[in-house]
């Protein structure tokens, strides 16, 4: 699961100014799809479907008490499935449709609530959401996914609430409260994998992503040989049952071929450091050195000298 919150920009994601520039930008693929025949998914909230743009702007524009020109009036956030998510959410568009939309609302809102340490319930947010089902510059076969507009003040136009502070959890000074991003991603991941009851491999975790891309050489190292006792796990588990379709062979002559596929297919889209691992790696490697193997002894055929005249 993919979550990012766009940095504030002169253009579509001007959160100074109205919300309509966004608005306008977030309603593109439903022109497309009207053409083509296909359904599409109007903006929602907390507890309603199919509602028009000008009452999100409307709402979202007033809900600005006491905030200065200059100051933040809203927040963008693009929550993306990956492709495994997005089948065990539903086999069709509009099934995935309504399975994010009750993520949403059962787990990413009411997280997002919580982690600002305020007293905050998902009913505290004002929100609306916008789904899509087209990604530029993707080639994955599944590509739905969702925007949030969040408003910077809570529902009661009273409380100002920031996605993109760096406080978490402060107790003293002007700001109370605070927002620990990666609290929220390793939440609504638990989140997700509850309500769908998704069994996440280690190398699609937060966890994971987080470790490999922040932490420390020795840590990267743990979380590698975590790596491959999972897959060495799975794999024993998946040759113990035959009744689970797999594609690891059952002979010992497959060993190292298998180790070597599942590290290739389990390869993140993120740039991981040089850690040098090599080394560690080979640790684990099956040993193939002692397997024999028949061979049948080949007769050497006696050299017949050649007949004609010798030149001198």
């Amino acid at each position: 699961m993919n979550i990012d919150f766009p940095p504030p920009s002169k253009g579509t994601y001007n959160n100074a100014d109205s919300s309509r520039r966004l608005c306008n930008y977030l309603e593109h693929e439903d022109m497309e799809r009207m053409e083509q025949g296909i359904y599409t998914e109007g903006f929602f909230n907390l507890t309603e479907d199919n509602l028009y743009k000008s009452q999100v702007v409307k709402d979202i524009d007033n809900n600005k008490a006491q905030l200065l020109k200059t100051d933040a009036k809203f927040y963008a956030i693009h929550i993306s499935p990956s492709e495994k998510e997005l089948k065990a959410m539903g086999n069709t568009e509009q099934e995935q449709a309504e399975a994010m939309k009750r993520y949403i609302r059962e787990v990413f809102i009411s997280t997002y609530a919580a982690n600002f340490n305020k007293d905050l319930k998902a009913e505290d947010i004002k929100f609306y959401g916008k789904i899509h089902f087209s990604r530029d510059r993707s080639t994955n076969e599944l590509n739905m996914h969702c925007h949030l507009i969040v408003s910077r003040k809570d529902q009661s136009n009273k409380v100002k609430i920031s996605p993109l502070t760096n406080h978490k959890n402060t107790t003293k000074g002007t700001v109370k409260g605070g927002f620990d991003r990666s609290a929220l991603f390793q939440n609504v991941e638990k989140g997700f994998d509850k309500l769908f009851m998704y069994n996440r491999p280690l190398t699609e975790s937060f966890e994971y992503y987080n470790t490999m891309k922040n932490g420390s050489i020795t840590g990267q190292i743990k979380m590698q040989e975590r790596q491959i006792a999972d897959e060495r796990k799975n794999k024993q588990e998946n040759l113990q049952n035959p009744n689970i379709g797999n594609k690891f062979a059952n002979s010992q002559d497959s060993k190292l071929e298998d180790y070597q596929t599942v590290n290739q297919e389990n390869k993140q889209d993120f740039n991981l450091p040089d850690l040098g691992l090599s080394s560690a790696l080979g640790l684990f490697t099956p040993d193939i050195s002692n397997q024999e193997e028949e061979q049948t002894p080949v007769k050497k055929k006696k050299k017949i000298p050649k007949r004609g005249f010798r030149q001198s």
